[in-house]
């Protein structure tokens, strides 16, 4: 029974290990090149399991059929009008999974990273024969050739065939200027917008002073319009004043009196009270004790003690 054990649990390792070595699973996505002592037997596309034989006799090697991403490295290219801009493309590649493309596949690239490797070196340099063919201008922009570009790698890729390999797209993923370019481009760009800059502060300079020249000749016609009104106004007063003048000259008491009454009233306004002498013009004419002229109008007089009050 000890002796039993022991044995039984060698032969199932023996059992895994041979299993191991002589079965073999293909996914659906994949296929399979089987080599028998390191020479190509068959491709397996079958997905499954399948069977092989044992250790060094048999080996396979798995090849994935989805697509598969290569990019370039950034390149500086020169365009059709002579400019420089710094391009990247990637590609979409796939094992092409008919069976003598995939075994010529293997026994030439053996892996896909060997494979992707090829891929990009032929991606570089068909997309500096490619773009070099394209002015600027058509690279960026609303209408912007970029598919044309992008169909042109692709074609050279096709025209020398990898074998084995199935090329499906390629894209340009970056287009941008050199930054010395760059550098330029944008102190052009400034210059350009320094000098717009400048012109429309001319603009609105030139405005303000039309504006400004407009509002002085509108103050001028004003001032002049003003100046002369004024003078109407000041010749109309001045002939009153002169015709008033001469009526008064004709009636002299009775201006003088006029004149006292006014005097008198703008003095006794408010509440001021104050101490005057009532024998001079014009307080004499609350003196009742006054003389009067011929035509009854008060007149001042002097007195040896005066005084009187008011308010």
């Amino acid at each position: 029974m000890t002796r039993t054990l022991p044995v039984a649990a060698g032969a199932v390792i023996l059992l895994v290990l041979t299993l191991f070595n002589t079965t073999y699973t293909v996914n659906y996505h994949e296929l399979a090149v089987a080599t028998r002592f390191g020479k190509p037997m068959e491709v397996v596309r079958q997905p499954g399991l399948h069977f092989k034989a044992p250790f060094f006799i048999d080996s396979v090697t798995k090849l994935d059929t989805r697509l598969q991403l290569s990019e370039s490295n950034l390149e500086t290219v020169l365009t059709k009008d002579g400019q420089q801009v710094v391009v990247r493309a990637f590609l979409l590649w796939r094992v092409d999974p008919k069976s003598d493309t995939a075994m010529d596949f293997f026994t030439s690239y053996g892996t896909l990273d060997s494979a992707g490797k090829e891929l990009e070196t032929r991606l570089n340099a068909g997309l500096r024969g490619a773009v070099g063919r394209f002015a600027f201008t058509d690279l960026i922009g609303a209408n912007s050739r970029l598919p044309d570009a992008e169909q042109a790698i692709l074609e050279d890729l096709n025209r020398n065939p990898m074998a084995g390999v199935e090329a499906r797209s390629v894209g340009l993923s970056q287009v941008v200027l050199p930054p010395k370019t760059t550098i330029a481009v944008v102190k052009r760009m400034s210059a350009v917008q320094e000098t717009l800059a400048n012109l429309e502060e001319s603009r609105g300079q030139a405005e303000a002073d039309a504006i400004k020249s407009q509002a002085a000749s509108q103050a001028d016609t004003i001032r002049n319009f003003a100046d002369q009104w004024a003078a109407e106004i000041e010749a109309v007063g001045n002939t009153e004043a002169t015709r008033y003048y001469e009526q008064m000259k004709q009636e002299a008491d009775l201006a003088i009196f006029l004149a006292w009454l006014d005097t008198l009233r703008a003095s006794l306004t408010g509440s001021t009270t104050f101490v005057t002498d009532m024998t001079k013009a014009p307080f004499h004419m609350i003196d009742l004790d006054a003389p009067t002229d011929a035509n009854g109008i008060p007149q001042p007089q002097q007195r040896t003690f005066q005084g009187g009050g008011g308010k």
